[in-house]
């Protein structure tokens, strides 16, 4: 095995939780690395939402996506942790001594002595529209992300989901698009309560067991088919943008080969942030466990959790806590 640096912690995935994990990291002053697989931080918030609001995160009334992630990392920097990119960590191996080797798949090898997964849904992937073809409009009026609202103003938008992202892309694009409409198969929306009412009351016009069946256009799409579940009856519409929200693909690469117990594409945790392997601990989308809560909120709470699980594993006697911020050196002195 060859010579290398031997970390405390090192987080796999740079994301929102990642980041805020790093932080934390610093506060019980255990030696952290990041690696992440994208050529930078923010995971799918900078790729595919970064001028999404987000208005579930205490104190924080509203915030953009880039911005959310802007500070996370001036955050995550204050204790300087090792931040390595394009690497997928496919490969786990426990040494002797009880530490982990991690190889990426680029056969990069990471040393650790503990293992945080805060990887969300894993790779990002997002599903495609399942019909022959769809790919030819990609780039042009067929869109799975929005990276500008702007490109959206004065058109008609037809967004395909029934999810949060979809119903908070409505909320967002009603106000400047000349006409938006939600195409969603089943009778009803999955999304926050507060965010669909919102949505019911806008001028967003809503079509509800219907979905989009076929693609009309050249070099653009003119008109997109929706076919009605209960019918199968098929209606043309006409469009100028189409956005496509129908969530991600789960795919942990070579992590689900590495034993631990999981559910649904997910890792099984205890209250801890504990897996099933020892000195492995994960927080965030990547998790299940009974009652979770499914926000980033949830997942920033889960980070130090998990943290604090690594560091009584690294030390026993250690405290079951970070000092609160307002009281650790590196702010005091400030």
């Amino acid at each position: 095995m060859e010579k290398n640096e031997m970390y405390d912690v090192t987080i796999i995935g740079g994301g929102p939780i990642g980041l805020f994990t790093a932080f934390y990291s610093g506060m019980r002053e255990l030696k952290t690395k990041v690696i992440e697989y994208l050529p930078q931080v923010g995971g799918k918030v900078t790729y595919f939402y970064p001028e999404k609001v987000l208005r579930d995160i205490g104190a924080l009334p509203a915030i953009s996506g880039s911005d959310l992630i802007k500070q996370l990392k001036e955050q995550a920097s204050t204790f300087s942790p090792e931040m390595v990119f394009g690497e997928r960590v496919d490969d786990l191996e426990r040494a002797e001594d009880g530490t982990y080797v991690l190889t990426s798949h680029n056969g990069q090898r990471h040393f650790t002595k503990t293992v945080i997964l805060a990887i969300g849904h894993g790779t990002l992937g997002v599903k495609k529209l399942p019909i022959v073809g769809a790919n030819h409009f990609e780039g042009k009026n067929l869109h799975y992300a929005v990276d500008r609202v702007e490109n959206f103003r004065g058109k008609h938008v037809l967004i395909s989901g029934g999810g949060d992202s979809a119903i908070d892309w409505a909320n967002r694009l009603e106000p400047i698009a000349e006409k938006v409409t939600i195409v969603h198969r089943r009778e009803a929306f999955s999304g926050h309560e507060s965010s669909i009412t919102e949505m019911n009351n806008s001028e967003t016009h809503v079509k509800c067991s219907c979905y989009v069946s076929d693609l009309i256009g050249k070099d653009h799409i003119e008109k997109v088919v929706l076919t009605h579940v209960d019918t199968g009856e098929k209606e043309e519409v006409e469009i100028d943008a189409l956005l496509v929200n129908h969530g991600f693909d789960l795919d942990l690469g070579g992590i689900q080969n590495w034993g631990m117990t999981t559910s649904d594409g997910k890792v099984v945790t205890d209250a801890k942030m504990e897996t099933s392997i020892p000195g492995i601990f994960a927080a965030g989308d990547i998790v299940t466990y009974p009652h979770r809560l499914t926000l980033i909120a949830g997942g920033l709470a889960e980070g130090p959790k998990a943290l604090n699980s690594a560091k009584a594993f690294l030390d026993p006697d250690a405290e079951a806590m970070a000092m609160y911020s307002t009281h650790h050196k590196e702010f005091v002195e400030a």
